[in-house]
């Protein structure tokens, strides 16, 4: 027998795998609503999300997370700009860089659009024990992981390296 054998996936597994796919598709048509009702494309928003989460980086990282070519990343964030939603700064250490500074908090807007799902979030969390969160918190950054991953072995089939 080989050492790559799995067992079958179990009813729970498959089951668990589809309820997390079903998760992914609302977590995207949600941010496509968020986008739609401030006005912007979705990519734009997608790429204000990053910045959230990733903080202060350069054109060139944000290229490479979202998966998209400098010439539309540079497109994006001139609008982002004109928008309010990134400020551009001197990359400090090289001067023929840039640095994208996220000013997502300073939007009443997105605080207003996301404010309900944080308090349903907020409650979701509420009804699980501290240990329960301890472990489901630890599963989200694992699968957080494996999503990247896959995203990078993605990018690396297309010929594009995400990290």
């Amino acid at each position: 027998m080989s050492s790559d054998w799995q067992d079958p996936p179990t009813e729970l597994q498959e089951t668990f795998t589809l309820r997390m796919r079903g998760l992914g598709s609302r977590t995207v048509l949600f941010q496509q609503q968020v986008a739609a009702s401030l006005g912007l494309y979705n990519n734009d928003f997608l790429a204000v999300d990053v910045l959230h989460e990733k903080g202060p980086i350069t054109a060139g990282e944000l290229s490479k997370l979202t998966g998209l070519t400098t010439g539309s990343v540079t497109a994006l964030i001139d609008r982002l700009e004109k928008n309010g939603f990134v400020r551009r700064q001197p990359d400090p250490n090289d001067r023929r860089k840039v640095i994208l500074v996220p000013l997502y908090e300073n939007k009443q807007e997105v605080g207003d659009t996301y404010m309900p799902l944080h308090a349903a979030m907020i409650q979701l969390a509420a009804s699980y024990s501290e240990e329960e969160l301890m472990l489901i918190n630890q599963f989200l950054a694992q699968a957080s992981m494996v999503l990247e991953n896959q995203i990078d072995r993605l990018n690396q089939a297309r010929g594009r390296t995400s990290t």
